[in-house]
C-alpha cells in the first residue's frame, strides 16, 4: 500500500506539486481573465460572486498554495503537496460513497494524453464495484470555437472515459483525442443521457470543462486543476463543484499511476 508519506515524495519528485511547469505569468493571466469573465477561462462555471482578481489570487493561495502576492509576477508556480494530499482524500472519500451505492458514474477529460489513464483505471475500479459507467453520445458533433476558429468533434469513449476528437481524425477506440477546456462535450453528453431517458450521472469526474459544465448543472462533480485553472476552484468554493485536486495536469502520464494506486486503496478499490 502506497503511504501518504512516499505519495508526498513522489508529487514532490514529478513536480505534480512543489514547484511545478506552470508559469506564474501564465496563472496570472488565467486570473486576470477570470476576474473579466472571460468564457475561455470560466469554462462552464458562471460565478455568484464578484470574484476580483485580487479575491482570485487569495482564492488560489488558500486552496493551492500558490503566492498570495500579486507583486511576484514571474517564475514558476508552486503547489502545497499537503493541500494536494488532503484533496486525493476528500476526492477518494467521494468515490468510495458513490461506489457503496452504486452510484451511475460519468468520466471525461479534456486532457486524454495525459490523464486518460488515471480515469480509465478509476472507471474499472468503479465498474467492478457495481456501478453503471456511462457512455451517452457515442459518435455525437460538437463544435467547438478553438484559437484557430470553429472546429469539429466527435465524442469517443476509450476504456469508459469520454474525450472527443477531431472530426476527421475520428477512429473509435484509439487511445488519443483532443485538448479541450470547452464545457460542450460534457453538455453534450448530458443532454444525450437525459434524451435517452437515463440514467443521469449521480458523479461526473474529470477536469476542466467536464468538472466545470456538469458542476453548473447541478451534477456532483470532481477532479484535478493546475494553477491556472481558477474556474474549478471557484466552484469548489462556491459549492458547484465537490472536490478539486490541485496539481500539474500536464506531467507524463505514467506518473499519475502512483495517485491512482493511493486514491483506489483509501477508497477500498483495489482490484
Amino acid at each position: 500500500m502506497l503511504t501518504a508519506r512516499a505519495l508526498r515524495d513522489h508529487l514532490l519528485a514529478a513536480r505534480l506539486a512543489g514547484t511545478v511547469a506552470t508559469s506564474r505569468e501564465t496563472s496570472l493571466r488565467s486570473y486576470r481573465l477570470f476576474a473579466a469573465r472571460d468564457p475561455r477561462v470560466l469554462i462552464g462555471i458562471d460565478p455568484e460572486g464578484a470574484w476580483r482578481e485580487r479575491d482570485v489570487i487569495e482564492l488560489m493561495a488558500d486552496r493551492c498554495g500558490v503566492s498570495a502576492d500579486p507583486r511576484h509576477v514571474s517564475g514558476q508556480d508552486v503547489i502545497d503537496p499537503d493541500r494536494t494530499l488532503a484533496a486525493l482524500d476528500a476526492f477518494a472519500d467521494r468515490l468510495a460513497a458513490a461506489a457503496r451505492r452504486g452510484a451511475p458514474v460519468l468520466f471525461g477529460t479534456g486532457h486524454p494524453h495525459r490523464l486518460l489513464g488515471f480515469y480509465a483505471a478509476l472507471a474499472d475500479a468503479m465498474s467492478a464495484a457495481g456501478c453503471t459507467v456511462l457512455t451517452p453520445a457515442q459518435g455525437r458533433c460538437i463544435d467547438i470555437t478553438t484559437r484557430f476558429g470553429l472546429r469539429s468533434y466527435n465524442v469517443d469513449y476509450v476504456r469508459g472515459v469520454a474525450l472527443v476528437r477531431e472530426h476527421d481524425a475520428s477512429r473509435p477506440g484509439r487511445a488519443t483525442g483532443a485538448h479541450t477546456h470547452s464545457p460542450l462535450p460534457v453538455r453534450t453528453v448530458l443532454a444525450a443521457a437525459a434524451e435517452a431517458g437515463g440514467p443521469l450521472p449521480e458523479l461526473v469526474v474529470g477536469d476542466h470543462g467536464w468538472v466545470c459544465g456538469a458542476g453548473q448543472l447541478g451534477f456532483e462533480a470532481m477532479g484535478p486543476a493546475d494553477t491556472d485553472d481558477p474556474a474549478l476552484f471557484v466552484g469548489e468554493a462556491e459549492g458547484a463543484v465537490s472536490v478539486v485536486v490541485p496539481l500539474d495536469d500536464g506531467v507524463r502520464s505514467g506518473y499519475y499511476r502512483p495517485l491512482t494506486r493511493y486514491v483506489l486503496n483509501r477508497a477500498c478499490l483495489s482490484q
